[in-house]
Formats: C-alpha cells, sequence, structure tokens
C-alpha cells in the first residue's frame, strides 16, 4: 500500500503529464476550424436558397401565371 506522500507524487507526476501533452489541444483546434466552415456553409446555402427561392422560383411561376 502506497503512502499519501507517494500518492501525490504520482498525481503530480501525473498532472505534469497531461499539462505537458498539447495532442488534445491540436484535435480541439481541428473541430473548432471544422464547426466555423459548417457554420459558413450552413449560412451561405441558407441565404442562396432564398435568393434562389425569390429569383428563380418566383420566374417559374409568373410564366406559369
Amino acid at each position: 500500500m502506497q503512502t499519501n506522500a507517494a500518492n501525490a507524487s504520482n498525481l503530480r507526476r501525473t498532472l505534469k503529464r497531461f499539462a505537458a501533452d498539447s495532442s488534445g489541444a491540436t484535435a480541439i483546434e481541428y473541430g473548432l476550424i471544422a464547426a466555423g466552415v459548417g457554420a459558413a456553409i450552413a449560412g451561405t446555402v441558407y441565404n442562396l436558397g432564398t435568393v434562389i427561392e425569390t429569383t428563380l422560383y418566383g420566374k417559374i411561376l409568373n410564366a406559369i401565371n
């Protein structure tokens, strides 16, 4: 059985390794970039859909009537 001092030492060592590890930060950064690109695409498609609806479908509707 380990003593409290040994447990504290193991905890400090583990926390230092965790703080020094930056591989998770890279994955989070890529996730944020992907989310930003997705939001930009969604906004563009939404605005483009509105423009297409008012111009193209409006012309088709007027041609039919």
